[in-house]
């Protein structure tokens, strides 16, 4: 630039032109620069898919409804009106989430209601979790809501009572000079933090866990990186969503209409969609579902799924080994054409009739970016699929079935093993009286 300038002072450049020319350059520089990041970081920047009840489910009412109703006031709408059925027990026995590990940080409490009970969970100095009764025996305050961590303590921000993680007990009272009563404590639960996630075992008759969330290798050496999540609140009984594994007949009624139609089910059956290439496009299914011989609290799902051109012509195919471990954990392995990645699900009863499930993929860092966002959205539209038809089905306890439908009276037997004589029912007043 400066022998530009040199030129032109001696006259034989004319300098407004140069400088003119040097900031066009510059800037169209800049600006490319700027849109190559830009899109970069929309490429790789792990998907995240939030849906609440309200999201999923409702095009078609809104279409119709001529009351200027929101999603919101449909989807409690729905909830008020739907036939619940004859549920088994609510909260069956076995392990839950309650949170990701990316929620907790060190030294932080989070409250956390789940499974019919409050939750103070919380992290200690040295990163470990604990999860305790929300409720402090003194007089009630929440230690999830304003408390603070000591240690391995978390204290009560009413009057500064500490209790240990590890066990409950009150180790501290800032007031008192006695001895502090053995009794002085709150219920410490069995917990474990495993493959994304902070789990806590439930059992109605108060027996220690009969078997542990297994590690991912891939997850827990970091050898696979995180590639996306999704997360849903879904109005159903907690068995009716791993009861789809078993379900072979609905893959290809529901979910062989093309990924392109959507989520939205009118589109998917009717064949109408704003994109052109959705009709040309089929999804075909082949499934197993059988429980585990070895481990009586795990059953497989095998699936090979391809992706049919005019319904005939395969050109793109994946094999899933859906691993289900006791009633709401699975691990979906993916065997793709670009490569395996592995989808972790967590299912968690919230309310008796509302389930939270969460998503998590991981992935070699190969496929980290485009290839993942595309295995969380397609998994994610297929989900909605089905949360569409949850949100509004009853639950039909005694099925009429063809032969075809057998593996669904196995998956069922095979779910008994998560009730026991305690495990909480489900009453009338407690779904017309939450609110949402």
């Amino acid at each position: 630039m400066w022998f530009y300038l040199q030129k032109a002072l001696l006259g034989d450049m004319d300098v407004f032109f140069v400088f003119r020319s040097e900031i066009v350059g510059l800037l169209v520089s800049s600006a490319a620069i700027v849109l190559s990041v830009t899109a970069c970081y929309f490429l790789f920047k792990p998907l995240n898919r939030i849906r609440d009840l309200c999201d999923v489910g409702f095009e078609e009412q809104l279409r119709l409804d001529n009351y200027g109703q929101t999603r919101r006031q449909l989807a409690n709408e729905m909830r008020r009106r739907k036939k619940i059925g004859d549920i088994p027990p609510v909260y069956p026995n076995g392990w839950f989430a309650l949170c990701e590990s990316d929620d907790l940080k060190n030294r932080q409490v989070r409250s956390v209601d789940a499974l019919g009970e409050h939750f103070a969970v919380f992290r200690s100095a040295e990163g470990i979790a604990y999860v305790l009764d929300a409720y402090c025996p003194h007089l009630g305050a929440h230690l999830g809501v304003g408390s603070r961590v000591v240690g391995d303590c978390v204290e009560c921000p009413f009057h500064g009572w500490q209790f240990r993680g590890a066990d409950g007990q009150c180790t501290s009272i800032p007031y008192t000079s006695g001895k502090i009563p053995k009794s002085a404590r709150v219920k410490s639960w069995h917990c474990d933090e495993v493959n994304g996630f902070i789990f806590v075992w439930y059992h109605a008759e108060q027996e220690n866990p009969s078997w542990k969330v297994p590690r991912i290798p891939e997850i827990v050496t970091r050898k696979w990186i995180y590639g996306g999540r999704s997360e849903y609140k879904v109005n159903a009984h907690i068995q009716e969503i791993p009861e789809n594994g078993s379900d072979v007949a609905h893959l290809d009624c529901l979910h062989g209409p093309s990924l392109l139609y959507g989520s939205d089910l009118n589109a998917a059956q009717s064949g109408k969609s704003d994109n052109g290439w959705a009709p040309f496009l089929q999804h075909h299914w082949k499934v197993k579902w059988e429980p585990n011989s070895e481990e009586k609290h795990v059953a497989i799902s095998s699936l090979h799924h391809e992706l049919r051109l005019f319904g005939r012509s395969p050109f793109i195919s994946v094999d899933v080994e859906a691993k289900q471990m006791g009633p709401g954990l699975v691990c979906l392995s993916f065997n793709t054409s670009f490569g395996k990645c592995i989808l972790f699900e967590t299912v968690t009863p919230i309310e008796p009739m509302i389930q939270r499930v969460l998503h998590r993929l991981y992935a070699p860092v190969f496929m980290v970016g485009p290839v993942a966002k595309f295995v969380v959205w397609g998994e994610a539209v297929m989900f909605e699929r089905d949360v569409a038809v949850w949100n509004r089905k009853t639950f039909v306890s005694k099925p009429m079935l063809v032969a075809e439908d057998r593996a669904i009276n196995l998956y069922r037997r095979w779910f008994q093993q998560f009730y026991s004589e305690n495990s909480p029912r489900f009453t009338f007043q407690e779904n017309v009286s939450s609110s949402w």
